[in-house]
């Protein structure tokens, strides 16, 4: 009877290696969902850059007044006959502040 108790329990031990330490186990499964829903996390931040990067070609493509921001803010050219005009702030002034 002992011996049939030892055989049915290495039978069973046998039978559930797999399923919880083996190539298909459930602790894999956990694995490759955590790493799942971290890449869906990844992708939907990617699809948003993705959104704003096309909205601005197409603003690119289309318009000049997008051209011309971009020429202004990046590279700091002006148009003929334009006045330039920098402002400081008395914070961030390295000069410093009169008292």
């Amino acid at each position: 009877m002992r011996a049939l108790t030892l055989t049915l329990v290495a039978l069973i031990l046998a039978l559930q290696w797999p399923l919880w330490l083996g190539k298909g186990s459930w602790l894999r499964v956990w694995q490759l969902d955590k790493q799942v829903q971290e890449q869906k996390e990844v992708n939907v931040k990617l699809a948003l850059r993705n959104t704003a990067l096309d909205a601005e070609v197409r603003d690119l493509k289309q318009g000049s007044a997008a051209i011309e921001e971009r020429a202004r803010n990046e590279l700091g050219m002006i148009r003929p006959g334009e006045v330039f005009f920098q402002l400081l702030d008395h914070a961030n002034n390295k000069i410093g502040t009169p008292n």
